[in-house]
């Protein structure tokens, strides 16, 4: 019986092998896909390493690490991504263990204001539509460097408006030679706006363009002599050359974009995609082909694998306005477009980069998972290799809401599309061994009649008695070729203590906590453990979300509707009296005795 999780088995060993060194966000979750803690890293490999290589964590750190069953992570091109992904990622998905304080300020932009004579200035918070926002960048100090970059190069003002609606003579950002003196009439409209033509330029990753305009003119100054002019002019493209760090992961004029990326090795091909929700990065995805590929001569056409994803993916979800990809899609050139600017080519060569990433570490999960799949074989005396392994648990509190789960692992990777639950019904509360026997007859008759594929081997979560009962079923069946093993807990219920009741075996075993094989069944044992009690957990709560309102007769959901928003939900129902209720529209003396005899009833 499984009543809540047991610590996750997770082997870091081989997943630190897959780590790339690149800078990003990794993010470690449970057993049940909840997001324990999300962090940043300038070396991926060596932070995440740090966790599962050292001892002398804090009790916090240590308590966590108990619960991690996997680590995502999405590789950036800097630290200052990662950053800016890390906050994102921490406020949506607010993780258990992230230390978090109370900071309700927004990412720092820099703005260009709508006035005439637009203001250069730092901004948090609401973006108003008539001024142009930049950003956002990592921190308050990196706003105010880019703002002084700026104002040397471009000599804007940075003055509130109130100081700029009533100086007659500039001030002494004038003279020197910061600010071109807007307030005091000594620079045209034009030329101001021309300016902040440039800086805008600038400010949307155009760098190039600018840079080689100043090119230009201070060439064009040298020529003619002009050699105070083309020094400043010079100056200018020395810092600007020295550009502001812009960051990528987010902005705010991008909108609703997905970003795809293919990516393949060997017979392994995936499409990673990145999504871009308000103009915020908010992750990305591997998606791998289900059977794999084949190419020509050693190689794969990521266009024809792109194309089939769109067609596919876009089926079920709903397509963003825009769709951003490295390569040309014939058949779907009308969704699909290149990168038209700075931003877009950095988000799309962090999607290409983690395509490639995820491709790696799937072939080396796969080269693993076939070491391990032998071991097993070894340990428990297999004919063959066991392609496909099914494990059942059973999950319930008290009796109460018995489930039973079988999760599916084919060549050492779960298969979720063929896991099933079963739920137990017409045996004493409480009877595991009723409840297994149940789970297991309604699932291997479908095998006894040729109408599912037979298993390898059958893991039973369970000692001794479970594994007695699986027997008897395939016995009943005329299925005792499986194989089978019971997974009985170890003592005090420790991780890496258990005994394994293998069939055919006249011996308990009892593998050592670093046997490959041993890894692989308590991956798939601590699987099937989150599947059984996610599905008790919603069958248990199903009854309990309804209404006791519903089982009044008379009251429909408008009359329902209508005592909750009276009352301010069903406790304040329950407080009220009889001549409370009759106040409440459409319900009758009468109907209101029934409701109150009805709620106090219990």
């Amino acid at each position: 019986m499984s009543l809540t999780p047991s610590a996750a088995s997770f082997d870091a060993k081989d997943f630190l092998a897959t780590l790339t060194g690149s800078p990003g966000v990794y993010r470690m979750v449970d057993a049940e896909g909840r997001a324990l803690y999300v962090g940043k890293a300038k070396n991926l490999k060596r932070r995440v390493s740090s966790y599962f290589q050292k001892t002398a964590h804090s009790p916090r750190i240590r308590l966590m690490l108990q619960q991690v069953a996997n680590v995502e992570i999405t590789a950036t091109r800097s630290e200052a991504e990662a950053l800016i992904l890390e906050k994102t990622l921490i406020k949506k998905l607010t993780p258990k263990y992230n230390i978090l304080f109370r900071d309700d300020k927004s990412y720092p932009y820099i703005c260009l204001s709508g006035h005439e004579f637009p203001r250069l200035a730092y901004h948090r918070g609401a973006l108003d539509r008539k001024s142009r926002y930049f950003g956002p960048f990592p921190s308050g100090l990196a706003v105010r460097e880019g703002i002084q970059l700026l104002q040397r190069t471009f000599l804007l003002r940075t003055c509130e408006d109130s100081v700029f609606a009533h100086r007659s003579r500039p001030c002494l950002l004038y003279q020197i030679k910061r600010c071109k003196g807007p307030c005091a009439g000594l620079v045209s409209a034009e030329e101001y706006g021309q300016d902040i033509r440039l800086a805008e330029l600038f400010l949307r990753g155009r760098k190039s363009e600018v840079i080689n305009g100043l090119t230009t003119q201070m060439e064009a100054a040298a020529e003619v002599l002009r050699f105070e002019e083309a020094a400043v002019l010079r100056d200018r493209i020395g810092a600007l050359q020295a550009v502001l760090h812009r960051q990528f992961v987010s902005s705010a004029e991008a909108g609703d974009a997905d970003i795809l990326a293919a990516a393949s090795a060997g017979s392994e091909a995936c499409v990673n995609l990145a999504m871009v929700r308000g103009g915020l990065h908010l992750g990305d995805r591997a998606y791998f082909t289900a059977e794999g590929v084949a190419g020509v001569a050693g190689e794969v056409d990521h266009a024809e694998i792109l194309a089939a994803f769109i067609r596919q993916h876009y089926a079920e979800h709903e397509m963003p306005r825009r769709l951003i990809a490295g390569v040309s899609l014939d058949d779907e050139a009308e969704a699909v477009s290149p990168p038209r600017n700075e931003m877009e080519r950095a988000w799309l060569a962090m999607a290409e980069k983690n395509a490639h990433l995820a491709v790696e570490a799937r072939r080396l999960s796969k080269r693993r998972a076939g070491g391990r799949l032998a071991a097993l074989q070894e340990a428990l005396s297999l004919n063959e290799l066991p392609h496909r392994i099914e494990c059942f648990d059973i999950s319930h509190t008290m009796g109460e809401g018995t489930v039973a789960s079988c999760v599916v692992c084919v060549d050492g990777l779960m298969k979720k599309g063929d896991y099933r639950r079963f739920n137990i019904t017409g045996i004493e509360p409480g009877d595991d061994y009723a409840a297994m026997r149940q789970a297991l007859t309604r699932r291997y008759e479908k095998v006894a009649a040729g109408d599912s594929p037979a298993p390898d081997l059958v893991l039973i979560d369970g000692g001794k008695g479970q594994h007695r009962i699986a027997r008897e079923v395939f016995a009943e069946l005329n299925l005792d070729y499986l194989a089978s093993v019971g997974v009985a807990k170890g003592e005090e219920r420790r991780p890496g203590l258990e005994t394994l009741f293998a069939h055919g075996q006249a011996e308990p075993l009892q593998l050592s906590e670093d046997h490959k094989g041993f890894h692989l069944i308590q991956e798939i044992r601590d699987e099937a453990h989150r599947f059984a009690i996610a599905g008790h957990r919603a069958k248990r709560a199903k009854p309990r979300s309804r209404s006791k309102l519903e089982d009044i007769a008379g009251i429909g959901p408008a009359k329902r509707r209508t005592l909750l928003a009276h009352f301010g939900g069903l406790d304040g129902v329950m407080a009220a009296t009889v001549e409370d209720l009759c106040r409440a529209g459409g319900i009758s003396r009468r109907l209101a005795q029934a409701i109150h005899d009805h709620l106090h009833s219990y």
